[in-house]
């Protein structure tokens, strides 16, 4: 199977627009005025990134929160929704998806504009998909970080791939399970950080393989300090805190967290935006000139994992 990073490269060839930004962002970012537009697409498929067995109303909402949480990469602010909608038979279901987007459409002040929608063949899994549109004054991309930018992370890491254990009923963990079902994307501290940063995007795929990706496209190397990496008590409980569950929680996704590179010299803004906003944003490390990903714990440093984060296409 074609992974998903082979075949983003090739569709390079195809994105001759600037504002494509070379397939690297997790946007599109068209100037209009003095303002950006900022443009992104995001499908979940039952079975992948959520269960069949989960209500409605909560796929509604995780597709709904994916979605923006990419524009909160970008210090965006939603202006609308366009679905894209498969209809499988089964009405009460439907419903109560349509129930779950009002609510996640209010909560998140992202108005429905529009969509397609198509019917499922018999028994296929469902695959929903949504474009977001937001706009930004300035949306930064993955791609500025310089050589001595701090890597932080907002919020804590690993708790989406822990709730989706405690989705399967695997651990008696509701607050982990809400948080693979509701993430909550970081809207706010987007607009607040994109000022401040060189680079910023969520972490959807997991923490290393997002790190890996904002320091490609950097030029640089990302040194993650894993000693760092901000875990719940829900999680510590759960999973623990040493090395392996580390590892487990940077590499797991479905965190929907944001990642970004800044100057040492904006550290003292960005404490000032962690008071006001009441969110947690933690320095886990460095760039530096290179390229790759350096990993260190108690002051040592460890082999990068084989699998970063997930990648589709990838067994």
């Amino acid at each position: 199977m074609t992974s998903e990073h082979s075949f983003i490269a090739s569709l390079r060839a195809l994105a001759t627009s600037a504002a494509a930004r070379d397939l690297q962002d997790d946007v599109a970012v068209l100037r209009v005025g003095g303002t950006d537009l900022v443009l992104t697409h995001d499908m979940i498929v039952e079975g992948v990134h959520f269960l069949a067995t989960d209500p409605p109303e909560d796929v509604a909402w995780k597709l709904v929160a994916v979605n923006l949480s990419d524009l909160a990469g970008k210090g965006a602010r939603p202006l609308g929704l366009l679905l894209g909608f498969t209809l499988a038979g089964d009405d009460a279901w439907d419903a109560a998806f349509v129930r779950g987007l009002k609510t996640a459409s209010d909560h998140f002040a992202a108005p429905l504009l529009g969509g397609d929608t198509v019917s499922l063949p018999a028994g296929a899994p469902r695959a929903l998909g949504l474009t977001a549109i937001g706009e930004a004054e300035f949306a930064p991309s993955r791609a500025g970080a310089q050589a001595g930018d701090l890597l932080w992370v907002s919020g804590t890491i690993g708790d989406g791939a822990a709730g989706l254990r405690a989705a399967r009923g695997e651990i008696d963990a509701p607050a982990l399970r809400a948080r693979y079902r509701r993430p909550e994307p970081r809207l706010e501290a987007g607009r607040a950080l994109a000022p401040l940063v060189h680079a910023m995007m969520d972490v959807s795929d997991g923490l290393l393989i997002d790190a890996a990706r904002l320091a490609e496209a950097s030029g640089l190397c990302a040194e993650i300090v894993l000693d760092e990496v901000p875990l719940s008590a829900d999680y510590r409980a759960f999973m623990g805190h040493d090395l392996n569950a580390r590892l487990a929680a940077a590499t797991g996704g479905d965190d929907y967290e944001l990642l970004f590179a800044a100057p040492q010299d904006a550290a003292e803004h960005i404490r000032v935006v962690e008071k006001r906003l009441g969110v947690s944003l933690r320095q886990i490390g460095k760039l530096s000139a290179g390229s790759s990903l350096r990993l260190t714990w108690h002051g040592e440093d460890v082999p990068a994992p084989d699998r970063l984060g997930y990648e589709h296409g990838l067994k």
